[in-house]
Formats: C-alpha cells, structure tokens, sequence
C-alpha cells in the first residue's frame, strides 16, 4: 500500500482532464453551492455515474479550495471529566480554528478519544504551539496530528 506522504500534487489546466473529472469537478460545485441536494441528483445533472464520482471526489479539486483552505486533523486521548470537551472547543476557538468535524468515543475507564478536524486557515498561532497549548490542558492525555492539507 502506498504511503500518503508520498503522493506527488500536480496542478493543471482543466482543460487536460478526463470528461469524468471535469464532471465530479462540476458535481461538487452543485453540491456546495446548494444547487443540488444529493450526489444522486448532481451526478445525474451533469452525466456521470456514482461510481465515477466516488472515484475523484476526493482527488480533484479547484485550485482556489486548496489554496485558501487549510484542514489539520487532530487524535486526542482525554479523561472523561464535566465540561472537558466545552473547554477543549473553547481554545480550538480562541486560536481562531473552525471546527469542520467532531467525533467522540464514548468514555470506558474514565478516557475517551476525540478526533477533530480544523479549518485552520486564520489560526493565529504556530502550529507546534497549538498543540503545546492543547497539551497543556489538565484534561488532555495526548494530541497528536492525524493529517494536514495544504498546511
């Protein structure tokens, strides 16, 4: 299986992709702008199967979405305490990251795990000072970074 960190990022002109990409390109588009409600109706609006879909929606995308989003995926181990995750949400939001997703496990022996995904393009801090910042929560038993676009 190849490793994620040694994919290779290209940019080129739309012009020289495949119809089907050019296609997904224009689904998600009708997807984000509301246009469409579900995959089903944007795929079916522009000519593309789902299974063409599924193929690219995760590996082509427009130039702008890369560049102006950031997106850091953070694992955290913490002691299930009242009012932990408020507080773990409170400095996400005073380093100006945006919460993109949250999943938490339900505690067993007193830990539970919560992955969060960032969109940290106005973070207004470092990235290894966030994490010492999370850190440092009295709460907080690791935090580790998952994955990072465009960071």
């Amino acid at each position: 299986m190849k490793d994620v960190s040694d994919e290779n990022y290209f940019l080129v002109r739309e012009d020289v992709l495949t119809e089907s990409m050019q296609k997904t390109l224009e689904a998600k588009r009708l997807l984000q702008n509301g246009e469409e409600s579900t995959i089903w109706d944007a795929v079916k609006r522009v000519g593309l199967s789902r299974s063409a879909f599924y193929k690219y929606r995760d590996t082509v995308f427009p130039f702008h979405s890369v560049v102006q989003e950031r997106i850091l995926t953070i694992f955290l181990q913490l002691e299930d305490r009242e009012g932990a995750l408020a507080e773990l949400l409170r400095t996400v939001a005073e380093a100006q990251c945006n919460v993109l997703t949250i999943h938490q496990t339900i505690p067993i022996q007193g830990r539970a795990n919560v992955t969060l995904s960032l969109d940290v393009t106005a973070m207004t801090m470092e990235l290894n000072t966030f994490l010492q910042t999370l850190k440092r929560l009295a709460f907080i038993e690791s935090a580790d970074v998952v994955s990072s676009g465009a960071y």
